[in-house]
């Protein structure tokens, strides 16, 4: 069920805001187990074989936090065997295959593969919940009321593909059960509306764009490359961002905030900076749960240069079972150790005019990677991106060319057939790049309101764009949820999906 469908707008999600309602005022304590059963629903939905799997992952997972949160001087074992276990089913699902097919390229064998099928949203469950078993060990968390954690893994927003949420950042809210009202409604509906403007306006029209480039054995020349290079980074953007944007809306219709996953990532002036912005739940675990524990900068630059690039590295390999997942999050360990190499030779400085640009062409280069079918598909794009397949013009551009050849000019149109710069989605793309560069993110937009758990305002007090609950913004964001109500002829699911 997807948040950008008609099934989920016009009837789970009515159903269950209104069943929510309704005990909130009769029956409060109802509210969570109410939640609780709507979001196991929700998974369900997709295909029931999986939600068994799920619930013995809140099962054990519950039962270990106990065991660690009393274990006194077993906590540790408690924590390691828990760990174990996690990552182990993390390893059948999803990486099994990926290692047999790696050994049989090594050593000739023929192991056949096995019939895995990757269960949906299970890195994220995985991840908050090892966060959850963490954080009892330290105490900093421990959960004795089933319902309350079931709900925490399986809230139905987060659950497909986050935010990673922290145990202390929900409960309290859990705790709280706020009725629906007007405000809550107001703000969460909005954000929502703006995610789901994103992922059908921007996101889905730039897949035109990309997936030829992407095919194997297209060999695009320098302007197809280039074209399909940025179309993918603003696919992934925007798709993914408004996902969590429709999370965060949809949350606070329940008068719950979540945790913020964006804050305008391509305005990053440096790698350091965009890791700070780009998917914040995934970098903050990655850092508090891999990158610290392994020693952080503690033990000097070498340490922590080595540190960096294990944590990108197995950041890479979260994403996806493939060799192009582990040489993107290779390449990102590279750009933070020369960053923070950059950092110890210079000293702490304003950022550079150049450093926006430089670092959104580097990101844009390792998102090649990160979405080729193959490294040698993944070679061939970059190499395309510097002119090493040629330079020729698309096709597209043949029936603008009669300037050209009025002066005797005979260019060359030899370029693939998919660009067409007269279609839509080559006009989305130039409006896509200028919001993500320029304009205030959701974030700033509503910070008048407290959209997440977060208050990240940055330069928004000098905008002049923020939201009021008001006709103007109503009729706004009404045109708005019109517009993607007749364009969802053709739903496509999210991207992160996949991770």
């Amino acid at each position: 069920m997807l948040f950008n469908s008609l099934g989920f707008l016009f009837l789970y999600l009515p159903v269950v805001y209104a069943g929510y309602g309704w005990l909130a005022r009769w029956r409060p304590r109802w509210t969570v187990g109410w939640l609780a059963l709507a979001s196991l629903f929700f998974y369900g939905y997709w295909d029931a074989r999986y939600l068994p799997l799920l619930l013995a992952s809140i099962l054990f997972n519950y039962w270990c936090g106990l065991r660690i949160a009393a274990g006194a001087g077993r906590r540790k074992r408690w924590l390691v065997f828990a760990l174990a276990a996690n990552l182990s089913l993390l390893a059948y699902y999803k990486y099994a295959n990926f290692f047999i097919d790696s050994l049989n390229h090594v050593t000739g064998a023929q192991f056949p593969g096995l019939a895995v099928v990757l269960p949906i949203g299970i890195s994220f469950f995985t991840f908050t919940q090892i966060a959850f078993l963490v954080d009892c060990h330290r105490g900093l968390a421990g959960e004795y009321r089933f319902m309350h954690y079931t709900l925490f893994v399986s809230y139905f927003p987060h659950l497909i593909a986050g935010p990673v949420l922290h145990h202390k950042e929900m409960m309290p809210q859990f705790d709280a059960r706020p009725a629906p009202n007007a405000a809550d409604f107001a703000v969460g509906s909005s954000i929502f509306v703006m995610g789901l403007a994103k992922k059908i306006f921007l996101a889905d029209p730039l897949s035109a764009l990309v997936a030829p480039v992407f095919g194997a054995g297209a060999e695009p020349q320098l302007i197809e490359a280039w074209t399909g290079a940025l179309a993918y980074t603003m696919q992934l953007y925007f798709d993914f961002s408004g996902y969590s944007d429709m999370a965060i809306g949809l949350s606070r219709l329940f008068g719950v905030r979540l945790p913020l996953n964006f804050n305008s990532p391509y305005q990053a002036a440096n790698i350091g900076e965009f890791w700070r912005r780009w998917h914040m739940t995934l970098s903050r675990f990655l850092r508090d749960y891999l990158y610290v524990p392994l020693g952080g900068n503690r033990s000097g630059p070498a340490a922590r240069y080595r540190n960096l690039m294990l944590t990108m590295l197995l950041g890479g390999l979260w994403h996806g079972a493939g060799w192009t997942f582990v040489a993107w999050g290779g390449l990102h360990g590279l750009y933070l150790v020369l960053h923070h190499a950059w950092l110890a030779l210079r000293g702490p400085r304003p950022a550079a005019w150049w450093g926006r640009g430089l670092t959104f062409v580097a990101v844009m280069a390792a998102w090649v990677i990160f979405r080729a079918p193959d490294l040698a598909t993944a070679g061939d794009i970059l190499l395309a991106l510097v002119g090493g397949n040629g330079v020729s013009l698309p096709r597209g551009l043949a029936v603008h060319a009669q300037p050209l050849l009025a002066l005797g000019l005979r260019p060359d149109f030899s370029g693939i057939r998919w660009i067409d710069f007269g279609s839509a989605s080559t006009a989305t793309l130039p409006l896509a790049m200028a919001l993500a560069f320029l304009a205030p993110n959701t974030q700033q937009i509503f910070r008048h309101y407290e959209p997440a758990v977060e208050q990240i305002i940055g330069r928004a007090g000098r905008l002049q764009w923020s939201w009021m609950p008001n006709r103007v913004w109503g009729l706004a964001f009404s045109l708005v949820l019109l517009g993607c109500l007749f364009s969802m002829n053709r739903v496509s699911e999210f991207l992160y999906f996949q991770f």
